[in-house]
């Protein structure tokens, strides 16, 4: 048996190289509690949302991200308002959020605005944390030209507005092209280095050589790697996902009942396990799936669990990001 993840225990707190910050193995991420049920299947109440923060803010975790486009800003204002509840942000807890255009403004000016934003919804003087948010929907050439998006953050950056900044997208290719930039101290992945995808593995060696510190976010791919029956989404990153990474998903499924386990334990361990990855984000939109997510950090689970896994991967395990082959 590997060690277990155990919150509050010996690795448990970690530091995010490149920022002089430290975060817990376990982020509270703050898409689904702002409520987005076009994306997440679910509507949740005000009341909900805040009461998720609050259970974090009393658990192991100490490290929350979040974003200014989640829900019109709805996810800052919920977790601004359990911040102002608990008395203001913990010495021990670091909040992350993003900025975000305003429909197709993505402009130096945009960022500068959606970082007071932020700031304002979340009652915080001084964000210590932000990223630049799916910059992959936008022109390269128009967010890296003088006075841009890109400039506006390492401004930012530069006059101590902002602590440090990151670069937080999906599609490999385009942040790629942002990552060789050379200016941002964080990369954040999502949807790519799960048990099912592996598009980020360029992205994850380049950014460990420049020193910099790396999240994993949506583990679950989006709910494929949470539900354990064959009834569950058929989507992966939030499009269709191929009949092939379907069916290895249900092979996952039935070696991890083999092993005493479930899916989703796998999942979030799978990221726990990869020393690359100072925290893994996982969204949150109820209070009780805060237990349960450190319960599941904690399982003890087998190497040969995952070296099992391994095979199973679909035939492209790059598949997110290029066309499939089967």
């Amino acid at each position: 048996m590997t060690a277990a993840h155990v919150p509050g225990g010996a690795g448990w707190m970690r530091p995010l190289p490149g920022t002089g910050l430290t975060v817990s193995a376990v982020a509270l991420g703050g898409g689904p509690l702002g409520s987005m049920p076009e994306l997440f299947g679910v509507d949740v109440s005000p009341e909900r949302g805040i009461d998720t923060v609050r259970a974090a803010l009393h658990s192991d975790i100490r490290f929350i991200d979040t974003s200014n486009g989640y829900s019109g800003g709805e996810s800052e204002r919920r977790i601004g308002a359990a911040l102002t509840a608990a008395g203001g942000v913990p010495a021990d807890v670091v909040v992350a959020t993003k900025v975000d255009p305003e429909g197709s403004d993505y402009s130096g000016e945009r960022v500068r605005r959606s970082v007071e934003e932020s700031r304002a919804r979340l009652g915080m003087d001084h964000l210590p944390l932000v990223h630049l948010h799916d910059p992959e929907f936008h022109e390269f050439d128009d967010l890296t030209a003088p006075g841009g998006a890109v400039e506006a953050l390492v401004e930012l950056r530069e006059s101590g507005a902002v602590g440090t900044i990151g670069l937080a997208g999906g599609r490999v290719q385009e942040i790629a092209r942002y990552l060789a930039l050379g200016v941002f101290d964080v990369l954040l992945v999502h949807n790519r280095w799960t048990l099912l995808d592996r598009s980020a593995g360029p992205l994850l060696e380049e950014a460990q050589a420049r020193g910099m510190g790396i999240l994993n976010a949506a583990v679950y791919g989006g709910g494929i790697l949470a539900h354990q029956g064959p009834d569950g989404p058929t989507t992966y990153g939030y499009r269709p996902a191929p009949e092939p990474v379907l069916a290895a998903a249900d092979a996952m499924r039935r070696v991890c009942a083999e092993h005493g386990t479930d899916i989703g334990t796998a999942a979030l361990q799978f990221s726990l396990r990869d020393e690359r990855f100072a925290s893994t984000i996982v969204g949150m939109s109820r209070p009780e799936r805060v237990a349960q997510t450190l319960a599941a950090a904690a399982a003890p689970l087998p190497d040969a669990l995952f070296e099992e896994l391994e095979t199973l991967l679909p035939p492209s395990a790059t598949w997110l990001d290029a066309p499939f082959e089967s």
